[in-house]
């Protein structure tokens, strides 16, 4: 199982941009998706999450310029970011609890390879 994060780049204040997370190899199901960040010199820590079921958890930072959506059909979960700060800087890392085979449990530990996001002021 592989997760491929893309969509970063550089900014500018108050721009938006779309990170994009693709679930892709052998696997049953998909649960909790989400996505993180680790801005330099400081530890990774959570930005927005959604349940198979669509409900949706957001860091207080982000809460309000960030949305998190999947698309279960096509494994995919995605992070639209608008009214971007300098603060938004960091490297965003996807996450996925995937269970591989049916009768196994969701194991929390997939992550893609992390796209970093610039803004500049």
């Amino acid at each position: 199982v592989q997760l491929q994060a893309f969509g970063g780049g550089l900014a500018q204040a108050g721009g938006s941009l779309r990170l994009s997370c693709a679930v892709s190899g052998r696997f049953s199901d998909i649960g909790d998706m989400g996505w993180y960040r680790q801005a330099a010199g400081t530890q990774r820590d959570v930005v927005a999450t959604v349940n198979r079921g669509g409900i949706k958890n957001y860091h207080d930072s982000v809460k309000g310029r960030f949305t998190i959506s999947r698309d279960n059909a096509k494994n995919m979960v995605y992070l639209q970011m608008n009214s971007l700060k300098p603060e938004d800087t960091a490297v965003y890392y996807c996450n996925a609890a995937i269970k591989r085979h049916p009768f196994s449990i969701y194991v929390p530990d997939y992550w893609g390879q992390g796209t970093k996001l610039t803004v500049s002021s």
